[in-house]
């Protein structure tokens, strides 16, 4: 396979990565913007895992931080720099790029880089949806004692003091978090370029597929825009997964804690059920009274039925009038890395939750 991206099937991987972000995964008007950026500074040609040599290495392009965060400063020059820092320190050749994961953004992690440095993007992120923390999109390559993590981040306003460009080398977990400061550091979020890893690893463990599928749904959006409930269905018909009702928001807490959005969202349903989400960036629990409706890595969705789009944690706001939907994670294209059950552990100690049964 070899797509060469135009504005169209731009829009639709933003479209339908939003809906794979399940709350996270990047802002989507940020997303449209940059990928529309990408085709223009030059061509953005994505390729199938197959057709990626064996012996090149391909690593994954994200974007770490809390997106809410008031001081975030992150520009194209940097996502371009930190890929550049990579293959210049380390001095190796890159014969592919991946993303972290889907996303409103995330989808597009790497195009502006494919764009400038030649460099394919492979249909084959770390994940199939949006995940809060590095480790969940590194493919369970913290399980390999003997790989060590490469890892830069480059990010914030000059201006303000707080420009940082990070190089990183050692173990997976310690270099991720060190990333994450450098996050903090920068005003809330940083581009990151990370894991060389073979081609083959990539195959096994990442979410093959992953950026087409997001495609095909965001064309879905683009069919069936101006009527929600159709394209709800036609959605949940193409990925399998269960409508659970419109509702009201009636309150949402966030707080921007160690470079994530951390809170809660309470929904007030068309069926007179009150639902309660919590989110760690991405939504991770979904609850009406006693009932568990859904849990991450299961897909949390709410979408705005005043345009048809999904929202993320970071902007849904009092007031809004939301549908929400679940699909769950035996449907979804899923990495590695959301499928370790100490590293799910996390999450629970994060938002107080049971997430694993």
């Amino acid at each position: 396979m070899k797509l060469k991206i135009n504005e169209r099937l731009a829009e639709a991987a933003v479209l339908g990565g939003a809906f794979f972000g399940g709350g996270g995964g990047g802002d989507l008007k940020q997303g449209l913007r940059d990928a529309k950026l990408a085709i223009e500074l030059g061509d953005v040609i994505i390729i199938d895992i197959d057709s990626v040599p064996k012996d090149s290495l391909i690593v994954t392009a994200s974007m770490v931080g809390a997106p809410a965060a008031k001081e975030k400063y992150l520009m194209p020059s940097h996502m371009i720099k930190s890929t550049e820092l990579l293959i210049e320190i380390e001095k190796m050749e890159v014969g592919g790029i991946i993303s972290s994961e889907n996303g409103g953004y995330s989808t597009i992690n790497g195009w502006i880089q494919s764009a400038i440095l030649g460099i394919p993007i492979i249909d084959a992120p770390a994940d199939g949806r949006a995940h809060p923390t590095g480790i969940m999109g590194a493919m369970g390559l913290h399980k390999l004692p003997e790989y060590t993590s490469i890892q830069t981040a480059v990010g914030g306003d000059k201006k303000k003091g707080c420009y940082i460009e990070l190089f990183v080398k050692g173990n997976l977990e310690k270099a991720s978090k060190m990333v994450r400061e450098a996050a903090v550091q920068a005003g809330g979020l940083v581009a990151v370029t990370r894991n060389p890893i073979f081609p083959e690893y990539v195959k096994e463990n990442a979410a093959v597929g992953g950026i087409t599928q997001a495609i095909e749904v965001g064309k879905i959006i683009q069919a069936h825009k101006d009527n929600v409930e159709e394209m709800i269905n036609k959605i949940l018909k193409y990925l399998g997964g269960k409508f659970i009702d419109y509702g009201v928001v009636k309150d949402c807490t966030l707080e921007t804690r160690g470079g994530f959005d951390i809170g809660s969202i309470l929904i007030e349903g068309n069926r007179r059920d009150t639902y309660e989400i919590t989110f760690w960036n991405e939504y991770m629990t979904l609850e009406s009274g006693k009932r568990r409706l859904g849990t991450f890595p299961d897909l949390i969705v709410t979408i705005n039925v005043e345009n048809s789009l999904p929202l993320s944690s970071a902007e849904i706001k009092k007031g809004q009038k939301v549908a929400i939907l679940v699909v769950p994670k035996e449907k979804l294209l899923l990495g590695a890395g959301v499928k370790d059950l100490d590293v799910l552990k996390q999450v629970e100690k994060t938002i107080g939750k049971k997430i694993v049964v």
